[in-house]
């Protein structure tokens, strides 16, 4: 009896965190038009893959981005609010396939995007 118990319980939370997986997952395929995006900029491959170690080691996405990009983007990567359709391509795509983070616990682009720029780690903080 304490075998079906447990099997039934088992089976009860396993459906609970499927549900719970799930619905987040959903909330952040929701269409935006909006993003407030950081990144890291670097024409180098080599200085891109530097960048994203740090990243993977639990750096501060801010200070990475102070530290190795390259581009205008001086507060921590900060780009602002951008507008789908003034970004290019494939940056926007990954801008808006990633789901909002904060620059103490990113979720960045893993592998860096290559554009016309250069290669970019992209951070999302809100999608609007």
């Amino acid at each position: 009896m304490a075998k079906k118990k447990s099997a039934a319980s088992a089976s009860k939370g396993n459906n609970k965190s499927a549900d719970t997986e799930s619905k987040p997952a959903e909330g952040k395929l929701k269409a935006a038009n909006v993003v407030t995006v950081r990144h890291i900029l670097c024409e180098k491959h080599s200085k891109i893959l530097e960048a994203l170690d740090k990243l993977r080691q639990g750096k501060d996405f801010a200070s990475v981005a102070m530290e190795y990009s390259e581009d205008k983007a001086k507060q921590g990567g900060s780009l602002g609010r951008m507008t789908r359709g003034s970004m290019v391509e494939p940056f926007q795509t990954e801008a808006f396939r990633l789901s909002p983070s904060t620059t103490s616990k990113p979720i960045y682009s893993d592998p860096p995007i290559k554009t016309k720029f250069g290669y970019h780690i992209v951070m999302v903080e809100k999608r609007g």
